[in-house]
């Protein structure tokens, strides 16, 4: 069982707003097409952004997180991951307090165009904990991890096969509303950022410039164009 959780943890730690160029290996649609986007900004202007942004959307999170959960955490520590390598990425976890953790990657805070996309992201992630996306997740992961176990033993294979069923089950049962949690976390985070004074269609503008991941069974991200329609309904509905 503790194999099974160790795996679930590393699950909660993936990213789920990854923020690249379009690779028409992995969307072939973007062949021969071009988005338009704003230009890069500064590395100094890019500081700065994130730290307007967090000083404005931290405490519209917080007080969201209160105001919609019992029980819970909402002292959010916002932080930069700045390991050499990382890509594009923001992310949110749990400290061994329980204290939620939202970590944007330092390429993530130089690729954003402008504080809205920021904003938007961060809203998003902070999204996750309010919804207990994390608590949610390892639950399915662990029960598919047993079923899978379960039914490997049935079957009468050894304690490898057993513990690959087990790897396997958690992975799927992990995926299995992994795409609606994403679309629930577009969409308080599509209320947060309102509420901080920030434009979340031009902050879902990214959504543009990465490889659109489709709608593949068991695919952990729902279709960009789905993500873009939940974030307009949403804020068309405030």
């Amino acid at each position: 069982m503790r194999k099974i959780v160790m795996a679930v943890v590393a699950l909660t730690l993936s990213g789920c707003v990854s923020v690249t160029g379009p690779d028409p290996q992995q969307n072939p649609r973007a062949k021969g097409t071009t988005v338009a986007a704003p230009p890069p900004v500064s590395q100094n202007r890019a500081a700065r952004n994130f730290l307007a942004v967090v000083q404005r959307v931290e405490p519209v999170a917080e007080r969201e997180c209160r105001v919609r959960t019992s029980g819970v955490n909402c002292d959010f520590n916002i932080v930069v991951d700045s390991r050499k390598g990382q890509p594009s990425n923001a992310y949110q976890t749990l400290d061994k307090n329980g204290r939620p953790v939202i970590a944007f990657t330092s390429a993530l805070i130089a690729e954003a165009r402008n504080q809205d996309e920021l904003a938007f992201v961060l809203g998003h992630e902070a999204a996750h904990h309010i919804r207990g996306h994390i608590p949610k997740t390892q639950q399915s992961a662990v029960a598919g991890a047993v079923v899978g176990g379960l039914l490997a033993a049935v079957m009468g294979a050894g304690d490898a096969g057993i513990q690959e069923a087990q790897r396997l089950g958690g992975a799927v049962g992990a995926r299995t509303y992994s795409k609606g949690y994403e679309l629930e976390a577009d969409e308080l985070g599509t209320v947060i950022t309102v509420h901080s004074g920030y434009d979340p269609i031009k902050g879902a503008a990214f959504f543009s410039r990465i490889p659109d991941p489709g709608d593949r069974f068991l695919g952990s991200h729902p279709p960009n164009a789905a993500r873009i329609q939940a974030v307009r309904r949403t804020a068309a509905n405030m």
